[in-house]
């Protein structure tokens, strides 16, 4: 696995000149030339990456899927993730890709905030899809920084993260009304959704594990972050809440109609330790299980 540390080196693979700022660069796409086959083959490099695409055909491994890279026209990669280019396939097309090295927003708000930008975790397959406007008013953002890169002083670092962060909080707006007008698709995803939970507590048993917001994001073949922001927008909650909902309703039903121990049931979830049940279970309705169960006597 090839590492590329610096925006240097990404340029010289690219076969584009040097990077006018070392920490952050715009790159016309169409100006792009892959070298070094063999590096594409698999590499992590180190930057934050937003791609503005158009017309980029091409399979790209991204973590442990496979994705086809001309889906949607805006994505997000987040640093030391593990990815492969199959040159055989890629064409670049046209449009941006802005990288950008964490060491530029050392000393800057953006830096502990940019984490909050869910998508940079997600799929390449849950790219935006833009409108012409909102591809243009991205467009002109990207080159305001790149204009910036040139000027390498104390304002530069202030006047560049401030628009990265008014391009990341235009895609927030972009993904919230993606996840509405692709109402139908994901109508279907929820309808999934609530299928994997009800199968899984139906059928429980004392070998089961947990349920994770891995576990289910992987069966819907979703990053955990793309399904839970889909179902925040959606429903008001994420995985993780709905998950721990329909456990709590379901050991309610339990604690009610069975004889079944505290522990028993605890083990019937998941739990590797009742007391974590116990915590969860006190945490979610103000009561312990056995004060639950005593309700009914």
């Amino acid at each position: 696995m090839n590492d590329i540390k610096t925006i240097t080196e990404f340029h010289r693979l690219l076969s584009l000149p040097e990077p006018k700022h070392p920490l952050i660069s715009v790159i016309n796409l169409k100006d792009s030339v892959f070298l070094d086959e063999e590096i594409w083959k698999g590499f992590v490099n180190r930057f934050y990456c937003v791609a503005l695409k158009r017309d980029v055909i091409g399979k790209i491994k991204y973590g442990q899927q496979y994705y086809d890279y001309d889906k949607g026209v805006l994505s997000f990669t987040g640093p030391n993730q593990f990815q492969y280019l199959d040159l055989n396939t890629i064409e670049c097309g046209k449009g941006y890709l802005l990288i950008c090295h964490p060491d530029f927003l050392i000393g800057h708000s953006l830096k502990s905030k940019i984490n909050q930008y869910t998508f940079f975790s997600y799929a390449i397959n849950e790219a935006l899809h833009l409108s012409a406007d909102e591809e243009d008013n991205l467009i002109t953002i990207l080159k305001k920084i790149d204009q910036e890169c040139i000027y390498i002083d104390k304002h530069s670092q202030e006047i560049i993260t401030s628009q990265i962060e008014l391009l990341l909080n235009y895609a927030n707006r972009f993904y919230e009304r993606q996840f509405i007008t692709r109402k139908n698709h994901n109508d279907q995803l929820l309808v999934k959704f609530e299928s994997i939970l009800n199968t899984y507590f139906e059928s429980l048993d004392a070998d089961k594990e947990l349920l994770t917001v891995q576990a289910v994001a992987d069966q819907m073949h979703l990053s955990p972050n793309y399904l839970s922001d889909l179902l925040r927008m959606h429903t008001g909650q994420n995985t993780q809440q709905h998950i721990q909902e329909k456990l709590i309703e379901k050991a309610k039903e339990k604690l009610a109609t069975t004889n079944l121990s505290i522990s028993e049931i605890a083990y019937e979830f998941g739990f590797l330790y009742p007391q974590s049940f116990s915590t969860l279970f006190k945490k979610k309705t103000n009561l312990s299980p056995l004060e639950y169960r005593q309700t009914f006597n």
